[in-house]
């Protein structure tokens, strides 16, 4: 489960992994009271609790409503599809392709990126310059990683995740031999640190999870 966060609006919202949906559903029981479902029509599935209390849920690839709904919604969040991961950060970079939290095929690669000088005049210049020619480096090397690893498995994934930096991302995705992956981002960004493999490991956890919005009657103004 994704650590809780305040939602614009009011309430919170949250990340709940499916294979935890029907136990933490349980405790919303346990806590607010008997639940009524009704579909939305932008895809997302509402609950109305017996104390006033509303629970949004979003499955991570879509939901087609089918009766009975909670059962339906289930069964569409747990269902596995491949992803596509694209992380980026200057002078570090990863790529991957899931089928649901396994991952399939991987590279994660580094290249020096220097930091900021503290001279000035001339010399600092030349340090910058020196320093977007290395960064243009790291988005070359990872626009040829993504087409590597990727690419070939475009017209299989039901989606690419991204996250890092986002100008950087952005940067890599405009290549353009990675348009059939770019028309397949996904928002929002993945919440990560620096791209190394233990990073990338984990972002299932981010991308597989059902996106929960919670708000209580206190919640409301």
């Amino acid at each position: 489960m994704t650590r809780p966060r305040p939602a614009a609006g009011g309430g919170r919202v949250l990340g709940v992994a499916p294979e935890r949906l029907g136990r933490w559903l349980d405790g919303v029981v346990a806590r607010h009271g008997s639940l009524e479902t009704t579909a939305g029509d932008d895809g997302a599935l509402h609950l109305t609790c017996a104390d006033g209390s509303t629970v949004t849920l979003r499955a991570p690839f879509g939901w087609t409503p089918t009766s009975p709904l909670l059962t339906s919604f289930t069964a569409a969040a747990r269902q596995p599809r491949r992803a596509a991961v694209l992380l980026v950060r200057r002078g570090r970079w990863a790529a991957g392709v899931f089928a649901g939290a396994d991952l399939v095929v991987s590279k994660v690669d580094t290249r020096l990126v220097q930091g900021r000088s503290a001279a000035g005049g001339w010399s600092q210049q030349r340090f910058a310059r020196r320093r977007a020619n290395q960064a243009d480096a790291v988005v070359t090397a990872a626009a040829d990683t993504a087409a590597r690893v990727l690419l070939p498995s475009a017209g299989d994934v039901a989606a690419l995740f991204t996250g890092g930096d986002r100008g950087m991302v952005d940067d890599v995705l405009a290549d353009p031999r990675l348009r059939p992956l770019a028309a397949l981002r996904r928002e929002p960004a993945l919440e990560v640190g620096e791209p190394t493999k233990a990073v990338l490991l984990a972002t299932p956890g981010q991308f597989r999870a059902v996106q929960v919005h919670v708000v209580e009657p206190a919640d409301r103004p």
